[in-house]
């Protein structure tokens, strides 16, 4: 046997199919799928191509695209720029979103509690409470006829409750609101130099339905104040503090 021979038989063993690998699965293209579109420019060598650029212009149609109408896109008209702006940027409020709620009152203050004024022109004196407005202040008096305090609204904030009570059912509180109490604007004519430092102040008037309002308060109050010894000279004494007293360590 000769070499050539024995080589064939080395070449039939390593082509046998039982030892050969098996073929990767073939991938089956769908139906309906489009084949890869060859190139319209080939190239003739690499880097030179068969057809000019005008040419493949014509072919892949860009010409029609070009050329296609088209609604213009509506922009709007540009702000027109001023010549003048401001050397420093002013400052824009923020909104606010809250509401004004009405604050709640103590539970010390009820109709009839004595309170003690802290601030304003009736500081230190002592007043009634007659009774408390939706806006949240309270509507006192003094009486007028004791220690000189009208009817006047005030706020939570600037009194102290005390423990004494005065009944004041008697009294009819239903037309104090905040509208009662509000002053009208009257409108501010022009004045020239001359005239700002010439005109005195106006002083305030108090109009006839407001005295005969307090007279009616006051009359009502009055009985109740006599029948308690020495209810009308607390109400009309000034609260004060002496040295050594703090007025968180007092019960009032």
């Amino acid at each position: 046997q000769s070499t050539w021979g024995v080589e064939r038989g080395r070449n039939k063993a390593t082509l046998n199919p039982d030892t050969m690998p098996p073929k990767p699965a073939t991938q089956t293209k769908p139906k309906g799928a489009k084949k890869p579109h060859a190139p319209r420019n080939h190239q003739l060598i690499p880097g030179v191509g068969a057809l000019s650029r005008s040419a493949v212009y014509s072919k892949t149609g860009r010409w029609a695209l070009k050329n296609k109408t088209t609604t213009p896109k509506q922009t709007k008209a540009a702000a027109p720029v001023s010549a003048w702006y401001a050397a420093e940027d002013a400052p824009k409020p923020f909104a606010n979103r809250r509401t004004a709620k009405p604050g709640k009152v103590r539970a010390s203050i009820t109709p009839g509690t004595v309170l003690i004024l802290l601030a304003g022109p009736y500081r230190g004196k002592r007043v009634v409470c007659l009774k408390a407005l939706p806006s949240g202040l309270l509507v006192i008096t003094g009486p007028h006829k004791v220690n000189g305090v009208p009817l006047r609204r005030v706020n939570q904030a600037y009194v102290i409750a005390t423990s004494t009570k005065v009944d004041v059912s008697k009294v009819d509180a239903t037309k104090f609101t905040d509208e009662y109490f509000r002053k009208a604007e009257e409108a501010k004519p022009k004045k020239t130099e001359d005239q700002f430092f010439a005109q005195e102040e106006k002083k305030h008037v108090v109009s006839a339905d407001r005295k005969a309002d307090q007279a009616a308060v006051d009359a009502a109050l009055m009985p109740a104040l006599k029948s308690t010894p020495l209810l009308a000279k607390y109400l009309n004494s000034r609260f004060s503090l002496k040295q050594g007293q703090y007025p968180h360590q007092l019960v009032f």
